[in-house]
This record gives C-alpha cells, structure tokens and sequence, in this order.
C-alpha cells in the first residue's frame, strides 16, 4: 500500500512540474513604454516557457480600434517597414520613432507543439514630441491701472506642455505673493493654457516677455516682445485724434464735391424762369402790345 502510494506521489509530482514546460509563456520588462520622438525604443517580448522549436511569432499595432501587421511571415511590414527589426527571442525594436507610432503593440507566439500552444502580451508606447515655437501676444502698449493678458500657444507637443512666462530674462512665479520681487504684482499664470492675466498693470509691469512650453520631451520658446506702460493711453488719444482728423477731410472732400455738382445753387437760377424788370411807381405803361402799336402809328404820322 505504502508503494502504491509513493508511486502516485513521484507519477503526480512529475506531472505537476513538466505542464510548464508544455505551455508557452511571455512576460515583458514593461507594459507602458515612453519613448521621445526621433530616438530608439525596444518592446520586450520575452518568451519564458516553450518546447516548440519554431514557433510562429507575429507583432500587431493597434491604434484608434484598427489592427495592423509590423511582423508577419518573417518579416516587418505596414509604416515600420524600414524602421523596424525583430531580435531575439521576439523583441520588437523601433528606429527614429514617430508620433505617429503611439499606439498598442501584441505580441503574439504560436507553438504548435505545447499542449498550451499560444501566449500574448499587449505593451502601449507613447512617443513624447519637443514642443515647437510656440505663438505668442504681447500688446505693445498698455495704461497703468488697466488689465491686460498676454497669451501663449503650442498645439504640437505630446503629451501637453505646461507654460511658463519670463520678464526680462527672469522666470516669473506661478504665484506674486511667493516672491519678494514681485509681491505688489497683480498677475496670475495659467500654466495649463498659456494666459498672463494682469488685473491691474503698473509701470514696473513695463518690459520684454516670452514664454516657454515646455514637456517630457524639450521646450521651446518664443521671441521675447516689448510691452510699454503709460500714465496716460497716448496710444487712445492718438487713434481718436487720427480719427477726428480723417472725418474732418472726408467731410471737406463732400462738401466741395457736393458744391462743384451744384448741389448748393438756387433754386432762382435753375432753368428759364426769370422775372421781368420793376416798374417805376406812377406811371401806366398800359398793355404791351398796345404800346408797341401806338409806336408804330406815331412814326407813320
């Protein structure tokens, strides 16, 4: 009975320990990988378990629900034809990488010899992008005690920049109150957004600003601009002086127009209606057609 029994321990005990090496089986050093534009990456995909000699090893992009081939039949395929290689055991190694190779990558093992005779892992890269330059708003001239914002803009890097805004060569706090310098300042920085709002500018405000946009991946900056603080909008007055001016000649330039077309002539004067001259008082000149024949009659006589 004891024999029996020590049998069908090793028997059970054997058959515990060679079901692994009947199974294929991956794991990978990482299911999220980073990686920054332009540089190289490598998806592991490690096999750690396999009896067939020859499996079957494929690699599929997923992006927005469509799956694509990278390597199928022994060779890579689809946008990472030429940017890609497969090394061993089943790593998938990507050149220059894009932004366009953010996406889900399987790996999938086929072997047809182990009673489990296929495995899969899925890794998600994303390809961070440097920021470009990003456009910034600076106005030129702004009245003490007024506010203004400046605003700042960069749509390319990934994932989203955060902002940043310098004054004269010098960073400026998220917050005014942290910073002796600027303790009075009334500004505040979204650096979500880009915007550098002042609730009301004084003349220290005055000087050169740029921003900067700055990632995981690089930064970028746009050109610094100068903005003017004035105790007075000279800029105002100007443009409603300019105006007064411009509406000025443009009235003159009608009325002489209007005056050369005869739009101011009498009414006395327009066509054939003349009056006939004054009679002195006290004299009847009678009809005019008798006058004129009383003349006749006279010079006959």
């Amino acid at each position: 009975m004891a024999i029996q029994q020590r049998t069908a321990f090793f028997i059970l005990f054997f058959s515990i320990s060679y079901i692994p090496s009947l199974a294929v089986i991956l794991r990978t050093t990482d299911k999220t990988v980073w990686a920054n534009e332009f540089e190289t990456i490598e998806l592991t995909c490690l096999i750690e378990s396999i009896s067939t000699n020859n499996p079957r090893i494929e690699w599929k992009k997923i992006k927005k629900g469509v799956v694509s081939y990278v390597y199928f039949q022994n060779r890579i395929s689809g946008d990472l034809e030429h940017r890609a290689q497969l090394r061993e055991p089943a790593n998938l190694l990507i050149l220059n990488t894009s932004r366009s190779d953010t996406a889900e990558y399987r790996c999938e093992v086929a072997a047809i010899d182990d009673q489990r005779d296929f495995d899969e892992i899925l890794i998600s890269l994303a390809v961070r992008v440097k920021p470009v330059v990003p456009r910034c708003s600076v106005p030129v001239a702004v009245t003490v005690g007024t506010s203004s914002e400046l605003h700042c803009l960069e749509n390319e890097g990934f994932p989203a920049p955060q902002y940043s805004w310098f004054h004269d060569n010098e960073e400026l706090p998220l917050d005014p109150k942290n910073s002796i310098k600027f303790i009075n300042s009334s500004y505040t920085i979204n650096s979500d957004t880009g915007g550098l709002k002042f609730r009301r500018v004084r003349k220290e405000d005055a000087g050169e600003y740029y921003c900067q946009a700055k990632n995981d991946a690089g930064y970028s900056q746009c050109p610094p601009q100068k903005m003017e603080v004035y105790d007075v909008d000279i800029l105002g007055i100007f443009l409603k002086s300019f105006g007064a001016v411009v509406a000025v000649i443009c009235v003159t330039v009608g009325v002489c127009h209007a005056h050369k077309h005869g739009c101011f002539s009498s009414k006395d004067q327009e066509g054939n209606n003349y009056k006939l001259p004054a009679q002195d008082d006290g004299v009847d000149y009678g009809d005019a057609d008798e006058g004129h024949f009383r003349h006749k009659s006279s010079f006959v006589i």
